[in-house]
């Protein structure tokens, strides 16, 4: 069984697999703004605030890690919701709106940390309005009506990693539960080193390794390996609220593991 761990890496073997998604990280990574903004913050999150990290490294982690999750419920043969509603052409474009999706949903940091998914949500219709053309050329009227449909799905999806949001789509589920699987313990050195010794850092400093592959009664599984029992703090408060309210609970399992015994899983045993 393939598994895959949530790292960098994992982002360029998408990227590898496909050549939008390879010229739209391209894009992304060259894009002066965006990558400002996310050194922003960064400054905002982590220096100010003493946060994990929000940045550039999160942002690729996190989308590497949407994109697998996405392309685990493709294979289990369920639909994009923007494919279902028509917001879009094809699955190449749904993993487009997962990848900007993650790329971006923190860039509202970059102004402040109170309801910095709506603000993101609203910075990203100019950054989209810009790249998009150079992602996906215009070709008449109807390319231009669905960058305005791409666009808009992007924005749901980043308004919707805020933890209390409902998502209405599995491009957004997808971005959500994948910006919380970035909580292995390098996401915490930082602030750690900072002087932030509070239950977020222990906790993630906890979390060694986080996996994501196929379930064995859903179409995705998510083991969290920690080696000691505060990282269980990281996975009960961030990760496990964003699954119940990703829209797509239903096809997700969620193991943590502590020196070798299950310490947590969901859906609970019965």
């Amino acid at each position: 069984m393939h598994v895959a761990i949530v790292s960098p890496s994992l982002l360029e073997k998408h990227a590898r697999e496909s050549p939008l998604l390879s010229r739209a990280i391209q894009v992304l990574d060259e894009d002066e703004e965006v990558q400002e903004l996310l050194r922003l913050a960064n400054i905002f999150a982590v220096h100010r605030l003493r946060y994990n990290d929000h940045g550039p490294t999160h942002a690729k982690i996190a989308a590497g890690a949407a994109l697998e999750i996405f392309n685990l419920l493709l294979e289990a043969n369920i639909m994009p919701t923007c494919l279902k509603d028509g917001t879009c052409t094809d699955v190449e474009e749904a993993k487009l709106i997962v990848l900007l999706g993650a790329y971006l949903h923190d860039i509202g940091n970059s102004v402040h940390r109170d309801r910095h998914e709506y603000t993101g949500a609203l910075m990203a219709k100019d950054i989209l309005d810009r790249i998009l053309p150079k992602i996906l050329p215009e070709k008449g009227r109807y390319s231009r009506r669905i960058h305005y449909n791409i666009r808009q799905e992007v924005m749901h999806a980043i308004y919707c990693t805020e933890t209390d949001v409902e998502c209405l789509t599995v491009e957004a589920g997808s971005v959500k539960i994948g910006d919380g699987l970035d909580m292995a313990e390098g996401r915490a050195r930082v602030p750690y080193r900072l002087g932030k010794v509070d239950i977020h850092a222990v906790s993630a400093l906890s979390i060694k390794r986080v996996e994501i592959s196929k379930g064995i009664d859903r179409p995705v599984r998510i083991t969290v390996h920690m080696d000691e029992w505060a990282g269980i703090f990281q996975v009960e408060k961030v990760l496990l609220p964003k699954i119940l309210k990703s829209g797509i609970c239903n096809y997700i399992e969620l193991v943590a593991i502590s020196r070798g015994k299950e310490v947590l899983t969901y859906p609970p045993c019965t």
